[in-house]
């Protein structure tokens, strides 16, 4: 049965309580998985709008996927969960039971997730209403948006006193109105650039920015299940819900993040998280203060760069030392304790938080030269990260994407503070060389080794390009990283028949990334390759066959073999020490094919009993029809410069006379002729 929302808000204008309660319990459960309503006549309309546009092949206006808008009388249903929403807003300003409020605010959080339906819940008043009940206390509000929101107020009011008192049977018809979906957003909920999902779930999309990336998680806002919040007293549980309202409605309306700027929420906000750290006993809503956190400073430029100031890099660092209860060795060593239990889920999603967070504020940090002191508190960072990296914890999934955080972090942190991850005893280490630690290094390898047979196409850019930039620009400057690395990466080759690109090890997963379709894909894979290499060109060819290094090789001016003088900075930090070849290789070294990087089955030779005058005659032929395709601008043929480089050497492929193409073409007509014509054309 579906709830009576008319009859809700007329409970609540009469302040009865215990009757606003039950049915919001009734609301609540009927709605409770519901992100998106009325998505049944929303699909209705799609495909007749669709059915419409195959008989006439026009669309007159552009519709944006799962909302469509039309008008607000198209939808009433829209107009009264707007209103619903006003009059909870004002009903949770008010005394009220510990219970009702907690089913109020979860009716708010419920209507949070239709972006079509923020308008009462954008305004100032509400953002701090909602700040406050959530132990946020405001101190500073706009006094214009006060006003527009006053002014909004009682025509809101009015409109519910007037449905009110307009007869039962109004509502009985409101309730019998079909359900749709397509209405123009009211002036005051504003068009929201984010897109929920097919099924309508509000979710973080991953986005980049400059020549980093941003990150927002692919999550849908956690809500704790019953059994925490019966753990949890009444003050808690509210406090939890009235910042789930605030995550949803900032997420989805970009007017909510300006005024939640303007407001300064962040500041408040950054208060309450500082005190929580501070205190030896964490607040149990700490996870989602960090949620807000997160969001603030992911929508929000100018909320990064206050953070930032503020101190943010540190205070979330100390932060994270607590979720894990850091024990500090001698120097940036984490110690580590393989007794310690896995991590909980409720932990684990703190981290997961703090760690997105701390991205959003540090990711330019690489560009960075930092002083003494940053040094310092960078190096503890990444000790503390190099620890995250090493956590057992319970659920792979989890695992996974704490170690997908902790490398954004690390990629964005500047190369000089990345000398802690080795500088650890290497008494209890698992895995070894050259008398270093590498369990750090080794946990990458696997990291990127799953995300090279898991990532999927879209994501693959997102997923590995961090992962690759760190372990290259790691290897670049620690010898240890790269030869450990490319033992595991690029061990002696033993078997060359098999093309590289065809190989199932990771220097297989890697060379057929250097031939992607994203150019910032293939360009990662192959500088890591290449600085596995040590730079060496023959030695790059070696591992991965002409073809698939060519591109690289142009791109950086190596397609004649020699260094180029720019390199020779990277050049001098590479040891001197030769690739040692295998047995194998050796004696098969000179039937390799350096295109293809394998041995090739022997092929009969196509000019085997021709004469030298009918090669000479199919080599004209052959610079005839690539003089053509130049021609026509088909093909562009092109040269290797003394530079390393290709440019086309037009004048090379035209330099033959008028006379000698037009002997060219009678010679290649005459040999397309049957035999019989030719030998009457001779006579």
């Amino acid at each position: 049965m579906v709830p009576d929302v008319q009859r809700i808000i007329e409970s609540i204008n009469q302040g009865d309580q215990d009757t606003v309660q039950v049915l919001l319990d009734s609301y609540n459960i009927q709605y409770a998985e519901c992100f998106f309503f009325n998505s049944e006549v929303q699909e209705k309309k799609k495909e007749q709008e669709l059915e419409e546009f195959r008989k006439n092949k026009v669309r007159e206006y552009a519709s944006d996927s799962d909302s469509d808008f039309d008008s607000d009388d198209d939808e009433p249903d829209l107009l009264l969960r707007e209103h619903l929403a006003t009059a909870l807003l004002c009903f949770i300003s008010s005394q009220l039971q510990p219970a009702v409020l907690q089913v109020c605010l979860q009716t708010l959080r419920i209507l949070s997730r239709d972006r079509r339906a923020l308008g009462p819940m954008v305004t100032d008043s509400a953002l701090i209403t909602l700040a406050h009940l959530g132990g946020i206390s405001l101190l500073q509000a706009c006094p214009k948006q006060e006003e527009r929101a006053e002014d909004q107020s009682p025509r809101t009011h009015s409109w519910i006193h007037t449905r009110a008192a307009s007869g039962s049977e109004e509502a009985a018809d409101g309730d019998a109105t079909p359900l749709s979906v397509n209405s123009v957003v009211p002036p005051s909920c504003p068009v929201v650039a984010c897109a929920a999902n097919n099924n309508g779930f509000v979710h973080h999309c991953d986005k980049w920015t400059d020549d980093r990336h941003m990150t927002l998680a692919q999550k849908n806002i956690q809500e704790k299940n019953s059994g925490e919040e019966e753990m949890e007293d009444d003050g808690d549980v509210c406090r939890n819900e009235a910042i789930k309202v605030l995550c949803n409605v900032i997420y989805n309306s970009p007017r909510a993040q300006e005024a939640a700027s303007t407001l300064r929420l962040l500041q408040d906000l950054w208060e309450s998280l500082k005190q929580g750290i501070g205190s030896r006993e964490p607040s149990s809503g700490r996870f989602y203060k960090l949620r807000l956190l997160f969001l603030l400073t992911a929508l929000r430029p100018e909320l990064r760069l206050q953070l930032q100031q503020e101190r943010g890099v540190a205070v979330l660092t100390k932060a994270l030392e607590q979720c894990l209860a850091v024990k500090w060795g001698e120097g940036y060593e984490v110690l580590s304790d393989s007794t310690a239990p896995f991590i909980s889920k409720k932990i684990s999603q703190e981290v997961i938080e703090i760690l997105k967070t701390l991205f959003n504020i540090a990711h330019r940090l690489y560009r960075q030269d930092p002083d003494e002191e940053d040094a310092a508190l960078y190096r503890s960072l990444a000790a503390v990260l190099r620890h995250c990296l090493l956590l057992s914890c319970d659920g792979e999934g989890t695992l996974e994407e704490i170690q997908g955080h902790t490398v954004n972090i690390l990629s964005a942190l500047p190369l000089t503070c990345l000398d802690v991850l080795l500088s650890v005893h290497v008494d209890k280490a698992s895995h070894k060389w050259e008398g270093v630690n590498m369990d750090c290094v080794h946990t990458l390898l696997l990291f990127m080794d799953r995300r090279l047979n898991r990532a999927s196409t879209l994501k693959l850019k997102e997923k590995l390009i961090p992962v690759l930039n760190l372990l290259t620009e790691s290897s670049r400057v620690h010898r240890e990283t790269r030869h450990f690395l490319r033992q595991r990466i690029l061990p002696p080759l033993r078997d060359l028949t098999i093309r590289p690109e065809q190989d199932t090890t990771l220097r297989g997963h890697l060379v057929r990334l250097m031939t992607h379709v994203d150019t910032d894909v293939k360009h990662c894979a192959a500088e890591l390759l290449f600085v596995l290499c040590k730079e060496n060109v023959s030695r790059f060819v070696k591992y991965t066959g002409y073809g698939n290094a060519a591109g690289l090789l142009a791109a950086r001016g190596l397609l004649n073999g020699r260094r180029n003088s720019c390199d020779s900075q990277h050049a001098s930090q590479y040891s001197s020490d030769s690739d040692s070849d295998t047995e194998e290789y050796r004696e098969a070294k000179a039937r390799i094919n350096l295109v293809t990087g394998r041995v090739e089955a022997e092929q009969p030779d196509p000019m085997e009993g021709m004469t030298e005058e009918e090669k000479e005659r199919e080599a004209r032929q052959l610079l005839s029809m690539i003089n053509r395709l130049s021609q026509d601008q088909i093909i562009q043929p092109v040269a290797i410069t003394l530079e390393g480089r290709l440019a086309p050497f037009w004048s090379q492929m035209r330099g033959c006379t008028l006379e000698e193409e037009e002997e060219e073409d009678e010679e290649e007509s005459m040999d397309l002729m049957p035999e019989g014509r030719k030998d009457k054309q001779i006579e």
